[in-house]
């Protein structure tokens, strides 16, 4: 990596830290960090990379960097995933007054990072957003399906944030630390939208200025977006919206149990209808097929941050049964106590309904995705 300033700027504190999460992203980070340098000439800037325990050598190469270049700081995380988290441990990680966030595979504009520490020492900016919406902007190469959804998704997030933004999906940011810090105590850490997570946590709207830049195209390895980010921000809009009366957890919980409630009784029709079986046997293998269905559904969406894989996946199944079994019991028990007080039927039903899925929720949390 080449030197770019005179080696005693450097032993001076840092004025802006430049986060950047990174997930096997071996072949990216040296080129980054010496776009960096290109970009910004004669400012006391760090790198603080946090690496979720990559397996292609991306911390050690790192740790490689930083022994050459004390701008170069490596945060490694074990047992630990997920973007949000790690550009708040990064940003907690540093004391410099100002900080950016950016990916690592070169599709953010790291040639803007001047101006936009430029714009945000202007009296009453809190927050900088690389755009891709405002004039200038650009979406580089993405296809018509994913213009739209992100386009989409912009206006969903537009919402949430309460001062005028035209990028809330933006992954390219830079902040005052009193400002994050203000928003600190609110933050869901759901998902990947970091930026909106913070401009919808604010005690009191944000100060915001945009600078415009083009997304570029990927030049090493591959994206970590999956299908799964959907529900992801999904989660993160119901947080911000309803999260201070009913947790987003739950809501994924009870949606994710809505969905087995559909399963149970498509797999009893079958059974019981089409194949003729007794009810009691369809009945058995319906509840069956709903618990599991249930279970790997929370595994993969509702608890994805602590998604349960190879032995624990068993033992984890095998809990949520007992947790889901205790949970009929006292939706039965409950649904009859009602009834044989000559409660209306439906009104004897919702309340156990209501409890079991609490029950579920709560033991479950406690006893199958227990975090370590």
């Amino acid at each position: 990596m080449a030197d770019i300033d005179p080696w005693f700027t450097r032993l001076l504190p840092a004025e802006l830290a430049i986060v950047v999460p990174t997930f096997n992203e071996v072949r990216n980070v040296e080129q980054l960090a010496e776009a960096v340098a290109r970009a910004l000439p004669g400012v006391r800037w760090e790198m603080v990379f946090v690496d979720d325990n990559s397996s292609d050598g991306t911390s050690d190469k790192v740790r490689r960097m930083a022994l050459a270049d004390s701008r170069i700081r490596i945060l490694h995380r074990h047992n630990r995933r997920g973007l949000a988290t790690a550009c708040i441990e990064g940003i907690l990680a540093t004391a410099a007054p100002y900080v950016a966030v950016m990916d690592s595979d070169h599709q953010h504009d790291e040639r803007i990072l001047g101006e936009m520490l430029a714009r945000i020492k202007q009296d009453g900016v809190d927050l900088v957003v690389g755009s891709r919406y405002t004039e200038g902007g650009g979406l580089g190469e993405w296809s018509r399906k994913r213009v739209l959804a992100s386009q989409l998704a912009t206006r969903i997030a537009s919402g949430l944030t309460r001062v005028p933004m035209s990028d809330p999906m933006s992954g390219f940011f830079l902040v005052r630390r009193d400002a994050f810090m203000r928003s600190l105590p609110n933050l869901s850490s759901v998902g990947y939208k970091i930026l909106l997570d913070i401009a919808a946590s604010a005690p009191t709207p944000l100060h915001i200025a945009e600078v415009p830049y083009t997304f570029r195209t990927r030049q090493h390895g591959e994206s970590k977006l999956d299908t799964l980010v959907l529900w992801e921000y999904l989660q993160l809009v119901l947080d911000k919206a309803f999260g201070r009366y009913i947790p987003a957890r739950f809501m994924s919980f009870a949606l994710v149990g809505g969905f087995g409630i559909v399963v149970h009784f498509l797999v009893l029709t079958l059974l019981y209808k089409l194949v003729g079986a007794s009810f009691d046997q369809s009945q058995a293998v319906a509840s069956v097929v709903a618990i599991s269905n249930n279970f790997f559904l929370n595994n993969a969406l509702t608890y994805r941050d602590q998604r349960l894989r190879g032995r624990s996946l068993l033992y984890g199944w095998i809990s949520f049964n007992l947790v889901c079994a205790t949970g009929a019991a006292a939706n039965i028990g409950i649904a009859d106590w009602l009834f044989g007080r000559n409660t209306y039927w439906i009104l004897s039903a919702i309340p156990g309904v209501l409890i079991s899925v609490v029950w579920n929720y709560a033991m479950s949390s406690l006893f199958t995705w227990r975090r370590k």
